[in-house]
């Protein structure tokens, strides 16, 4: 009998390998850049190299992207600190926060909180996929109370912006 392995029944941003490696590079880079400055002004010092190497980490931290992943009945996102983990077939509150950087929040009954970015969503259809199976779980069940008319209307634009690449793919556009 085969055991089923969680490690390959999930989903999880497939752009997120290229933003942190541009997020290395840009700190690598500001890192570099501060020590040749402060080294050609001969002014480097053991005490400065270590306060631009932590403010290289510091600005790593803040350029890194959180990584999402989704499963059979859940969603993570992980971030430089810690993981936090949503059960989507137990959902009981999604909303959507719009402004410079829109955020989705999503609540499950046993307490668990998630924010990610909707583009996340939209440029990975398997996590969209796992994300709305679980949706329509706790809307069956009774336990998403409020925000199935944001997820609707997410899931409409990330269906109207696949059929625009589809046709601007095709030619047709």
């Amino acid at each position: 009998m085969r055991r089923s392995d969680d490690r390959w029944d999930r989903a999880g941003d497939r752009h997120w390998r290229g933003s942190a490696r541009l997020a290395a590079s840009c700190t690598t880079l500001f890192g570099a850049m501060c020590l040749l400055v402060d080294w050609d002004a001969r002014s480097l010092s053991p005490l400065r190299v270590v306060l631009w190497l932590g403010m290289s980490a510091a600005l790593f931290t803040v350029l890194l992207p959180p990584r999402v992943t989704a499963g059979t009945g859940w969603l993570a996102v992980r971030g430089p600190w810690r993981r936090r983990v949503v059960r989507t077939d137990a959902l009981t509150t999604v909303r959507r926060y719009d402004g410079v950087s829109s955020q989705l929040v999503l609540r499950d009954a046993y307490g668990h909180r998630v924010e990610l970015d909707p583009h996340v969503l939209a440029a990975n259809p398997l996590v969209w996929h796992e994300l709305d199976t679980g949706v329509r779980r706790s809307v069956e069940r009774g336990t998403l109370l409020q925000g199935a008319d944001v997820l609707e209307r997410l899931g409409h634009s990330i269906d109207d912006e696949t059929a625009r690449a589809v046709l601007r793919a095709s030619g047709l556009s």
